[in-house]
């Protein structure tokens, strides 16, 4: 007998995550200490010793159920982001928030509209319940704010916002995106996630939870994952109106959040030492990540070019053999095209010496092309 299951659901392709480190372990016959792990980027420093310490302080009381309202926890992030407790929805990680949200407004019949390249739940999230996906192509591996605009459609009630984005990793400022909201209908919702906000350089940070007194449609959302090094326990929020944050919390499961999670996130919210340590550790790795990627990108570039310009040198000496012989004649007593003529001179051939984005200088080649990048990871990872 089949079981019968709405076909939405079984189209989808269920989430891969980053495997563990002691599954490549087995499976490699590896040392698990050898190991570094870069697919689902997890902080390297690992738990704060103040997280750490609150979730050995909780670990007497797990006989009971966490507290399901997580008021402790709703009263930290109020004070940090200057919102009303009512505003607060509290998530296992942010994935569940990007969920919460999908299941609050999305159904048959109705649309999402969210980037190519961006974060994989979004796809998951709406076609779970159901709903058509309206997949914008990217701009330069991110958002284009003014397309995703224009393809929202009479039936969308939600769209997916990641700034920065993950996993490409690019940058919205917080003029676009206010621009953006104001564009917007008011009866459609936008879920800006922000699960790498902590690891943007200062200069572009901005208050984004200054909008949500404006925009009752608007749903920010943070995880404690990444910079704060809790993914193991997964928690994250959500921000929003009062009005949002209600029709969120109908479908957000009973102690989504555990106690022991609930108390780490506490006190990694107050350790802002350990949050710049990671941010420093993070902008510390992404420049010496950016030097490798950009000097092993050029020597395969360079290799390639290396290679064609030999695959031409070969070509123009049979043709020049060939011609030698009386084989070929090319119009105006030239043996080929202007090229064979012009030698290996490329400029004089129209053709670039190098492959664009590379210069040589001293027998060095070196990146001379950049785009702004936040400094976020860019694998493809839970939030």
């Amino acid at each position: 007998m089949s079981i019968q299951a709405p076909e939405y659901v079984r189209r989808i392709a269920p989430y891969q995550a980053g495997k563990p480190i002691s599954e490549l372990a087995r499976e490699y016959g590896l040392q698990p200490e050898r190991i570094v792990k870069l697919a689902s980027n997890e902080n390297p420093l690992g738990i704060a010793p103040s997280a750490r310490e609150a979730m050995i302080g909780a670990i007497a009381d797990l006989g009971r159920y966490p507290d399901s309202n997580g008021f402790e926890l709703k009263a930290a992030l109020s004070r940090r982001y200057a919102v009303p407790p009512e505003w607060i929805t509290l998530g296992n990680g942010s994935n569940d928030i990007l969920e919460l949200a999908a299941h609050a407004l999305l159904q048959p019949g109705a649309s999402a509209v969210y980037s190519q390249y961006s974060f994989a739940v979004y796809a998951l999230a709406t076609q779970e319940t159901g709903a058509r996906a309206i997949v914008v192509p990217a701009r330069e591996l991110g958002h284009d704010l003014d397309a995703m605009r224009a393809a929202i459609a009479a039936d969308t009630r939600l769209v997916f916002i990641a700034n920065p984005n993950n996993p490409t990793g690019t940058f919205l400022p917080a003029d676009a995106i206010a621009a953006f909201l104001a564009a917007v209908p008011r009866d459609v919702v936008v879920v800006l996630d922000e699960a790498y906000n902590e690891y943007l350089e200062p200069s572009l940070r901005f208050d984004s939870t200054r909008w949500l007194r404006d925009h009752p449609n608007l749903v920010i959302s943070r995880t404690f994952s990444k910079a704060y090094g809790l993914a193991g326990l997964r928690v994250g929020f959500g921000l929003a109106q009062a009005e949002l944050t209600d029709l969120m919390n109908r479908v957000r499961q009973p102690f989504n959040v555990s106690a022991v999670a609930q108390a780490a996130a506490i006190a990694a919210l107050d350790d802002a030492d350990f949050l710049q340590r990671s941010y420093e550790l993070n902008r510390q790795g992404t420049g010496a990540a950016a030097v490798r990627v950009c000097a092993d990108g050029l020597r395969v570039r360079a290799l390639a070019w290396q290679l064609r310009a030999g695959a031409r040198r070969r070509r123009r000496r049979r043709l020049r053999g060939a011609a030698a012989r009386g084989h070929h004649r090319a119009s105006g007593g030239q043996l080929w095209p202007a090229a064979v003529a012009a030698g290996d001179g490329g400029a004089a051939r129209g053709e670039r010496s190098l492959p664009r984005g590379v210069r040589a200088r001293d027998g060095t080649l070196r990146c001379n092309r950049h785009r702004r990048w936040s400094s976020g990871s860019r694998s493809s990872a839970s939030d």
